[in-house]
């Protein structure tokens, strides 16, 4: 299917609310002919008679048979005032199994066809209802499973990415015409665009995409769940903190050393934020060589988190283990929890504070008191965990923060080639070599928003949407 030959030409249709029974389900329809279509299976007003942004009561029948198939609600939106930019019928009728099939196969029967994965958002796109970072969204929206990667997706799919994009876009495009026109009169020595001008703007262009595509981790992150990483000595309480965060018995709690030989992941949604948890193998030194495995493993988990939870064992001193895989890591928000606090004598847990204390990677605020046990002290681990996580997403240094890995790196393709472009202006390299890295960086910004892509991009990105979206 091209972009411009199947799309627009004929009508889809797919049941947009999730498979199963339910109260009800809606059926979209979109297409030039989705009101002639749905007119065919339809008892009431005549739906081509009315008017856009209407809803109406009406009865689904079988012309073949005269058999009515349910009541149903049908809702219009006339293009190009819909979602796709056609013409568009939803159909909310009872949420049976049995319904839906038999509603899809009469507007099957009667010319629709069935839709492709994201094709309604891929004709919003096409109609240029969205640009194909706010389509990318819509899928992002839907996959949202905490407060803030919902608020984050709204704000792409509303254009503020895309805004962003486009206006530094627009400024490279300005300039780059000036410097195309100054090559196309080379031969007069004419100078069009300000080597000055063009140095600044390279330069403050390159800082911003610098910026938002550094922004990826932090918001990768967020929509995907905040990587925890739960560490310590083995027998310290990890599995029982896991199983009080989660409040399940999710892993197994024994006395018994090197219990947990592998890491265990579970998330759970925190105040704005889905944390995603890993319970790791306890960090000592061992001969048995699955537990070294699941050791390895648990290294591996600290080198990708954003936050580590450091449970102590009050009763036991830290470990060089810990220490030096602490000492080597990038992670610098370490929560260092004292547990067992219920069971272990004041003037220990004050020992062990002050030898955390005196660890240059660990803060002294950050020290908690706990007992996985019992429950005592939680709270205020979950209420570190949030600020923790609202301080990384305030101090990107960006009010925009990037979720989407193609967008990741078209922004650091534009970031390379502004670097090129500041420094051909620098060492005074021929116009054309920079108009060659501009023309680049205009590429990759256009390629992110759509106004450049080819029809395998647009396949791959639509093919990951749900059906009905």
């Amino acid at each position: 299917m091209t972009e411009n030959s199947s799309l627009h030409t004929d009508t889809i249709c797919a049941i947009s609310t999730p498979h199963g029974v339910g109260g009800i389900a809606v059926i979209r329809i979109s297409g030039p002919e989705a009101l002639t279509i749905t007119d065919k299976i339809w008892h009431g007003k005549k739906l081509t008679d009315c008017a856009t942004h209407t809803a109406h009561f009406g009865t689904i029948v079988d012309p073949d048979t005269n058999e009515v198939l349910d009541e149903a609600v049908a809702t219009l939106f006339i293009a190009p005032a819909s979602y796709t930019g056609e013409n568009v019928v939803e159909l909310s009728v009872h949420g049976s199994i049995y319904v839906q099939r038999e509603l899809l196969s009469l507007l099957l029967r009667h010319g629709a066809r069935m839709a492709d994965p994201g094709e309604f958002s891929r004709r919003a796109f096409a109609s240029g209802r969205l640009d194909l970072a706010q389509a990318e969204a819509v899928a992002d929206i839907i996959a949202s499973d905490s407060r803030a990667a919902h608020r984050i997706a709204m704000k792409q799919m509303r254009g503020g990415f895309s805004k962003k994009i486009i206006q530094l876009r627009d400024k490279l495009v300005d300039l780059s015409s000036l410097l195309e026109l100054e090559l196309d009169f080379s031969e007069e020595d004419v100078e069009f665009a300000s080597r000055v001008k063009l140095l600044d703007l390279a330069k403050e262009i390159h800082t911003e995409v610098t910026r938002l595509s550094n922004s990826f981790a932090t918001g990768a992150a967020i929509k995907e769940g905040i990587p925890v990483a739960i560490i310590g000595a083995t027998n310290a309480g990890k599995s029982s903190l896991l199983n009080m965060l989660l409040n399940d018995d999710r892993a197994i709690v024994s006395d018994i050393h090197g219990t947990t030989r592998d890491t265990i992941e579970e998330t759970i949604e925190i105040g704005n934020y889905r944390f995603r948890f890993i319970d790791t193998a306890g960090l000592r030194h061992t001969t048995d060589a699955i537990e070294q495995i699941g050791i390895e493993r648990s290294r591996k988990a600290i080198g990708s988190a954003s936050i580590i939870l450091l449970v102590i064992d009050p009763q036991e001193a830290l470990s060089s283990e810990i220490t030096d895989t602490l000492h080597n890591t990038d992670c610098s928000q370490i929560l260092p929890l004292i547990n067992k606090t219920d069971i272990t004598a004041p003037g220990i847990i004050a020992s062990r504070r002050a030898e955390l204390t005196a660890l240059p990677f660990i803060n002294a605020d950050n020290i908690l008191e706990i007992s996985a046990g019992t429950g005592q002290g939680i709270d205020n681990v979950k209420h570190r965990l949030t600020e923790h996580a609202l301080h990384n997403e305030q101090n990107t240094g960006s009010e925009i923060l990037v979720t989407n890995i193609r967008h990741a790196e078209a922004l650091r393709q534009a970031a390379t080639a502004t670097e090129r472009v500041i420094n051909g202006v620098i060492q005074n390299i021929p116009g054309d070599f920079i108009a060659q890295d501009l023309r680049e960086t205009i590429h990759h910004l256009s390629s992110i928003t759509g106004q450049i892509s080819s029809q395998d991009i647009l396949t791959n990105i639509f093919s990951h949407f749900c059906i009905g979206k």
